[in-house]
């Protein structure tokens, strides 16, 4: 067995009965395990992937698969992993923890575009941010960074869109203009939604619990406004 696949069965071990998640990458020709630290607050059976964790991977090589282990479980991917995996870009590896037997599952790469509309709803992998960066990377060829978000922040005292959105290249304008996001606030003390403007009074947005969709721009959502940010170059 390849010693990054014994890493990755250590790990697995190491966080049990807690799900351990990480990345394989390529480095100088040879593929190395990089252990990550699993954010969800139910680590018994999911798991989340901070961007921190991600960019250090980054850093040290390509990332090439998506791992984490089913403690007290086969190796078969859940629905949500089949979801999650669908939209990553990445091959994955499942490791299965039942005591001492170890069973592995790979699921190959799905390297075809990103679906924009109709996709399901996975929080900090297909929500309302992430529909916002797959429009402008497709769309508009800008990158946006990605940060890291629990499901529920809005309501822990996190702020995400306002601590964040100068920093992504975007600025608060009074006029609207297709391409700019949209910020509401959707039974949340904080704007907790982001949707795109598509002109014409439409916009592109991914709801909570809904899947991705175009709408129309009415009252509702222009009471629940708070914010039109408009993206800036950056140099």
């Amino acid at each position: 067995m390849d010693k990054h696949i014994k890493a990755a069965i250590q790990h697995a071990k190491e966080c049990y009965p807690h799900e351990s998640c990480g990345f394989f990458i390529i480095k100088n020709g040879r593929k190395k395990y990089i252990a990550c630290e699993n954010l969800a607050k139910d680590g018994l059976d999911e798991f989340v992937i901070g961007v921190e964790d991600y960019e250090k991977a980054e850093k040290q090589g390509e990332i090439v698969t998506v791992v984490h282990s089913h403690p007290d479980s086969d190796c078969l991917p859940s629905v949500t992993d089949i979801d999650a995996h669908a939209v990553s870009g990445y091959e994955w590896l499942i490791i299965g923890v039942n005591q001492d037997e170890i069973e592995l599952h790979t699921m190959p790469a799905v390297t075809n575009i990103k679906l924009l509309f109709g996709r399901k709803f996975i929080h900090g992998l297909t929500d309302c941010y992430a529909f916002i960066r797959d429009y402008y990377k497709q769309e508009l060829e800008i990158d946006l960074p990605d940060f890291t978000r629990l499901d529920g922040w809005w309501n822990e005292g996190g702020n995400l869109y306002l601590e964040n959105f100068a920093k992504a290249g975007f600025v608060e304008v009074e006029d609207l203009q297709e391409n700019d996001v949209i910020l509401m606030t959707i039974s949340a003390p904080v704007p907790n939604h982001g949707a795109v403007y598509l002109g014409d009074g439409v916009i592109g947005q991914h709801l909570y619990g809904r899947l991705s969709s175009k709408d129309i721009y009415g009252q509702y959502y222009r009471n629940r406004t708070t914010h039109i940010l408009r993206y800036i170059a950056q140099s």
